[in-house]
């Protein structure tokens, strides 16, 4: 039998499970992390990518870190991209990869979508923004609520940060009340209440169904860690606990139907129910972030799930490739931000702005009942050959994902919510990610990935081939250990 990867997981052996008390973070593989900067997969990188390279380098001058965004600063640097055309994009040294990021799950048709291109060139002639409304808002707002029947009414901005600060600002003057309940490895953007216990450090995180909030970033108000609860994803119990100890002034519940940053990790749906049930009983209301789980369904994860939030908010792909977000829910909530009424203001130069509206219909009437369901027969395909990938080559890992999202952990214990994947080794996620660019996938560095319309079941297969090629170059570049 052939010989095996030395990894260090999930008490194989008991000094690798020790260390990682110690770190209070994501375990090490022996024998991987100085390979990781100096492995040949690192080298083929540099050689393939000159001219990103120089351009990095000059970059750095202009840009803190040489890029304005920092998911997709990666080590030794990150690829310019030049261009793109479906599921494919183009690197400035002429390197095409298979886009398996789609600007992190925004375009769920690929790059310019012929339909998206021809109605944004046409509204472009017509004018890109106006200090007025016009009538693309309108019927975008109708798409979306067709959708979505929790949508009663809906308001547009330019990102997911906006809607979800929106969001939880009107739960809060709705119900006069200052507390927030967020998810432990929940992403909501980037505003002070929501950047916390986004990717917190073990040691410092408290007990498991007793999270202790903790700032994500310096430069937040201090005072929001007052305000800010923290439970546990899929635990309903704990979160049952956490929200009758604070109902009194607890304005609302944010939740990830499918935990995205933390883990690409469906919600259980028992633990929903207990959300939305609890938060009718203490009157807070329940907001649903579904930037990144309205791809799942026609009508979003609710619409899987059976469960009407009080409040969604929206993005990624409801602007077809521009910058959007969007916030829509109950009449007598979303009234707050009636200009008539003068309860909540909520301008914005690009509001609604006339090219983000018109690609997001586009996109819309492309993405129908039968593409969504072939894109989750493409993801749930992907999610079980990268299973087996790991399986065969004896790699202890777990692969998670729901519709047409996957990602991978490597661990032997079954995750579930933010602990179990900040508990699983991170080591093994840089090499395998440059040696798949080195074979023409495109990954998100922390190892997940999306599918979009363009993609076909050849494509699913290429990724998976390139996918056991790394994992063998892998094995190959460690110590082998007999069975």
């Amino acid at each position: 039998m052939a010989p095996r990867l030395r990894v260090r997981l999930c008490g194989l052996l008991p000094e690798m499970k020790d260390s990682a008390k110690e770190k209070g973070s994501g375990m090490e593989l022996r024998g991987i992390k100085e390979q990781a900067t100096a492995g040949s997969w690192e080298s083929e990188y540099r050689r393939r990518t000159p001219a990103s390279k120089k351009l990095y380098e000059s970059a750095l001058a202009v840009l803190p870190g040489g890029d304005t965004r920092t998911v997709t600063y990666f080590p030794p640097y990150p690829v310019f991209i030049e261009k793109g055309k479906g599921c494919h994009i183009t690197d400035v040294d002429g390197n095409e990869y298979m886009d398996f990021v789609n600007n992190y799950t925004s375009l769920i048709h690929g790059h310019a979508h012929p339909e998206v291109v021809s109605a944004t060139a046409a509204q472009l002639t017509r004018g890109s923004c106006f200090a007025a409304p016009i009538e693309l808002q309108v019927e975008l707002a109708q798409l979306l609520s067709s959708r979505i029947p929790s949508l009663q009414q809906v308001r547009f901005c330019n990102s997911g940060t906006e809607a979800t600060l929106a969001a939880i600002r009107a739960a809060k003057a709705f119900t006069g009340r200052n507390k927030i309940l967020k998810m432990e490895g929940g992403y909501h953007g980037s505003h002070d209440c929501v950047e916390i216990s986004v990717d917190p450090p073990l040691l410092e995180a408290g007990p498991r169904q007793s999270p202790i909030p903790r700032a994500e970033c310096a430069g937040l108000f201090r005072g929001v860690l007052a305000d800010v609860l923290v439970a546990p994803f899929n635990d309903a119990e704990a979160a049952r606990r956490i929200i009758s100890q604070h109902s009194e002034d607890l304005a609302a519940i944010i939740v990830e139907p499918l935990l995205g940053a933390g883990g690409t990790l469906p919600a259980e749906s028992q633990f929903l129910q207990i959300l939305r049930t609890t938060s009718q009983e203490c009157g807070a209301l329940l907001i649903f972030d579904e930037i990144i789980s309205f791809r799942l369904s026609y009508g979003g994860a609710q619409e899987i799930y059976s469960i009407q939030p009080d409040l969604t908010t929206l993005g990624k792909i409801v602007g077809g490739g521009l910058p959007v977000g969007a916030l829509g829910g109950r009449a007598d909530i979303m009234a707050l931000f009636d200009p008539r009424c003068s309860r909540l203001s909520h301008s914005g130069t690009y509001n609604g702005n006339a090219l983000t509206m018109t690609a997001g219909i586009a996109t819309l009437r492309c993405w129908t009942r039968e593409e969504i369901a072939r894109l989750n027969r493409l993801g749930e395909l992907l999610r079980q050959e990268l299973k087996k990938s790991f399986l065969n080559l004896g790699i202890p890992a777990q692969v998670t994902g729901m519709g047409s999202l996957a990602a991978w952990h490597f661990t032997n214990s079954e995750i579930v919510n933010y602990r179990d994947v900040a508990a699983a080794s991170r080591s093994l996620h840089h090499p395998l990610h440059l040696s798949l660019m080195n074979r023409g996938m495109f990954t998100t560095p922390r190892g997940s990935v999306c599918l979009s319309t363009p993609m076909q079941k050849r494509d699913v297969e290429e990724i998976v081939a390139a996918f056991q090629e790394s994992l063998r170059e892998l094995q190959c570049a460690t110590q082998p250990v007999a069975e």
